[in-house]
């Protein structure tokens, strides 16, 4: 079981079917840059000690298919791309589908999604009993993966009036500084968008939002019941990878970190 700190939305909590988890960098055996609980099978990491990590992460959850605990949890090679798909098994081993969110209506599945500063979503139906976990960096988000996760829950029973969603740690504005190029896309979108950027004090560039347009792509996809973690992987370094981060200090590689969900 994992030992470290382990972050939890209240409003997933809160149902008894549904067991989730927004994991922090604690409690696994990775070392060196990648200390300790680092779940990205495409980083430089030790694999055993990723596949170590990963089993300890299903085990937290309690991940089984057909009645036997199950050492994994399905992940997808993530692409920055607005796809969502559903599944029914875990992926053959060594085989990840490219997609940014994974939703299952399937008991004891465990899915997640893989973050170092780009925002986790994990969403859950729990009258339908259909779970989500979504991958939402910016590419994604203003793609739509979010509206698409969304839609392919409903394409197996769930219905949006019910679902919960939880945004887990993120990279926040504080620390999101962006170019212009990069904020003139946004407004190009939606001239409205321009409330996602200011200038903090002391600053000459441009600074994002990432949740809060991740919150806002909720709501315009018809969610209330949106709970925000408002935690920072990019200030938290005990706590979080961050891939911005790494950049600013020139570092090799960087780890990963997991927002896991499952029906029991």
């Amino acid at each position: 079981m994992i030992k470290g700190k382990v972050l939890a939305a209240q409003n997933l909590s809160a149902l008894g079917s549904i067991r989730h988890g927004f994991f922090t960098r604690q409690g696994g055996v990775s070392g060196g840059d990648y200390n300790s609980l680092n779940v990205g099978l495409g980083s430089d990491d030790r694999r055993d000690d990723v596949i170590e990590n990963r089993r300890r992460i299903a085990a937290h959850l309690g991940a089984h298919i057909d009645g036997k605990p199950f050492a994994d949890i399905a992940t997808s090679y993530q692409v920055h791309s607005a796809r969502a798909v559903v599944i029914s098994e875990p992926f053959p081993e060594g085989e990840r589908m490219k997609a940014d969110a994974l939703v299952t209506n399937r008991p004891g599945l465990a899915i997640g999604a893989l973050t170092a500063d780009c925002t986790p979503v994990l969403f859950a139906d729990p009258e339908a009993c259909v779970v989500a976990a979504a991958h939402a960096g910016w590419r994604g988000a203003v793609s739509g993966i979010l509206r698409s996760t969304v839609e392919a829950m409903e394409s197996i029973g769930a219905e949006r009036e019910r679902i919960r969603a939880a945004i887990g740690p993120t990279i926040r504005q504080d620390a999101y500084e962006v170019g212009p190029e990069f904020k003139a896309m946004f407004l190009d979108q939606a001239p409205g968008n321009a409330e996602f950027f200011i200038i903090p004090p002391g600053r000459q560039r441009d600074h994002f939002d990432l949740p809060g347009y991740c919150r806002k792509c909720l709501r315009d996809v018809g969610l209330s019941n949106v709970e925000d973690l408002q935690a920072c992987t990019y200030a938290n370094e005990s706590l979080f990878f961050s891939y911005r981060r790494k950049t600013h200090r020139n570092e090799a590689d960087y780890g990963r970190q997991i927002a896991g969900i499952m029906i029991t």
